[in-house]
Order: structure tokens, then C-alpha cells, then sequence
């Protein structure tokens, strides 16, 4: 119980996210992402007759958006899945069509806070990094099992890191003496393999480096389009979805994927009819992604990357 009173993860974007939603009071709602419940919280007090699905893979959230929820009674639910899962969720709730969705990607504030779930590399623990505490793959595996090829293309993709090549070299180097087992460890390597004036200043040189293997041992990026696609066949007419993103590699799949789902006839302009039949699903609410305003990334530092982007069904 004392875990889910300090379920220490700050809502970003809230009040853009409510008024994104359009949120009707009998509509139903799903928060793919539920965390602390806060953006969960926040959607359900709106509803009257409607409901709010809230999911998320985490049992910490899960026991945090289940307390925080509790009060509301009926007009919300608490399910451990992942959002790539969200038609099977309505399908078990026997729910054929939902009003809005919101996905908050990334990292939550407890997950990052909490030494133990080796997450950050402020501290040290064991390498873990799951968000589903009941996943296969760890940040262990992932760091001591992967091959140099592996390691040096997850730090480049997932990570941007352009010693990409130096630091899994380390590893491999580091790991044939022992395994490595935690986050301090793994940040000394990092740091050892990055020249002294690329750490001046700026972020922690591990930065890069933890979110690539965060984001391999989660599949994070695998499962954003596919959730997409499917809230969008899910959402009925009017329906809106709200994506955070924090980085640019969930940012450029999320504006990818609703620049397809909103583009219609693909057949080549030469070509005077159309033969694909291809129609716009959904229609996207703003051009560009709507930012934190001074005063939130004042008050909550980690706001400062988020992006806000919304599309509704046709």
C-alpha cells in the first residue's frame, strides 16, 4: 500500500490531453499508459455514464492506478496488459467501440525513481530495466548476451549515440573478464568509452546509452504503430487518439503512422482513377505536436521533451 501512496509520476501535458480528448461524459475511454492513474484520474472524473479503461504492464502502476481510481468506482477499470493489446482488451470487456485513447510513451517518473527496477543510471542496482516485471528479457541479457554487432546497432538506433561503436566494444571487453551486473558498472564502461571533452557539459554520457537497452528490453518501439492501427479501427467516428512522445524516435513513428492513417488514394498521379481505394481513416487535429508550456517544464523538468499529438476518426 505504502507503494502506490508514493507512486511519485507527474501527469505531463494533463489539462492538453482533456481538452484533446473532447471527452463526452458517456463516452468510453482508454489510457494505454495508466502509470499513477493521474491522466487515468483525470479522464474518468469527466465521465458520468461512460467508462475509462486503464492499462498498463507495470504491477507498480497497476497498484497505483488501482488505488488512485478506486473512489470513481464502476466508471473505471485497471487491466495489465500492454497497449499494443488493445483490441483484445475490448474484446474480453466485450467493448466493440471506444471514444478516445491516450498513449503517454516512455519511461514513468516511478519507474526511473526507483533504484531497484534498474532503470536509471544515477543509481546503482541490478541491470533489469522491464517494465513488466514478468518479461524474459533484462538488461542483463540484453548487455552481457548480445553480441558486439548486436549491442553496437541497438546504442546507434535506439540511442543516437555516436560511440556507439567504442562502448560496445568495451562491453564485449568488460563482460570477457566478468559479467557485468549493474548499472554502475555498465555507466563506467559508458564513461570510460567517451572521450573527456564529449562529457563536458550537457547530458550524462550514459543517457543515450540506457535508453537504447531501456527501449531493446522493452520492445518500446515495436508495439507503437501496431497500438496505433488499432485504436484507429477501434475509435468510432469522432473519436479521438492523444500520444506523448519524449523522444524523436517515438515521435517519428507516431507522425508517420497518422500521416498514413490520414492520407488517402496512394495510385500514381498519372493514373486518372483511382484504383487503390485507399481512404483516410483519420484526420489529424494539428500540424504540429502541441508543447509543455514554460511554466509545466519549470515546475516538472522532465516535461521539457514531451510532445502532444492528436488525431481523430473520420
Amino acid at each position: 500500500m505504502e507503494e502506490n501512496i508514493n507512486f511519485s509520476h507527474r501527469s505531463v501535458l494533463l489539462d492538453e490531453c482533456i481538452e484533446a480528448l473532447d471527452i463526452k461524459p458517456d463516452g468510453i475511454y482508454i489510457d494505454g499508459t495508466a502509470g499513477g492513474g493521474g491522466h487515468s484520474f483525470a479522464i474518468a472524473s469527466r465521465l458520468t455514464t461512460g467508462k475509462l479503461i486503464a492499462i498498463d504492464q507495470d504491477d507498480a502502476a497497476i497498484r497505483a492506478a488501482g488505488a488512485r481510481l478506486a473512489p470513481l468506482g464502476d466508471r473505471a477499470v485497471v487491466v495489465k496488459s500492454n497497449f499494443s493489446c488493445l483490441a483484445d482488451v475490448c474484446k474480453t470487456l466485450e467493448i466493440e467501440k471506444i471514444d478516445g485513447v491516450l498513449l503517454d510513451l516512455g519511461v514513468s517518473s516511478h519507474q526511473l525513481d526507483t533504484a531497484e527496477r534498474g532503470f536509471s543510471y544515477m543509481a546503482d542496482a541490478k541491470l533489469d530495466m522491464r517494465m513488466d516485471s514478468q518479461a524474459s528479457l533484462t538488461a542483463y541479457d540484453v548487455v552481457n548476451g548480445y553480441t558486439e554487432d548486436e549491442l553496437r546497432r541497438i546504442l546507434f538506433e535506439y540511442g543516437e549515440e555516436r560511440f556507439s561503436s567504442r562502448i560496445a566494444r568495451n562491453i564485449i571487453k568488460a563482460r570477457e573478464q566478468s559479467p557485468i551486473q549493474s548499472t554502475g558498472e555498465l555507466v563506467k564502461i559508458i564513461k570510460d568509452s567517451i572521450p573527456a571533452r564529449a562529457r563536458e557539459g550537457g547530458h550524462h554520457p550514459a543517457k543515450r546509452s540506457f535508453q537504447a537497452i531501456r527501449i531493446e528490453v522493452n520492445g518500446e518501439l515495436d508495439v507503437i504503430r501496431p497500438a496505433l492501427e488499432s485504436a484507429a479501427k477501434l475509435l468510432g467516428t469522432g473519436g479521438r487518439m492523444a500520444v506523448i512522445t519524449f523522444h524523436s524516435l517515438e515521435d517519428r513513428i507516431v507522425k508517420q503512422t497518422f500521416a498514413e492513417l490520414a492520407s488517402g488514394c496512394t495510385c500514381p498521379k498519372s493514373i486518372p482513377i483511382c484504383v487503390c481505394g485507399k481512404k483516410p481513416v483519420v484526420k489529424q487535429v494539428s500540424r504540429k505536436p502541441i508543447l509543455p508550456t514554460g511554466k509545466e517544464i519549470e515546475e516538472n523538468p522532465r516535461a521539457r521533451s514531451a510532445k502532444l499529438r492528436v488525431a481523430e476518426k473520420l
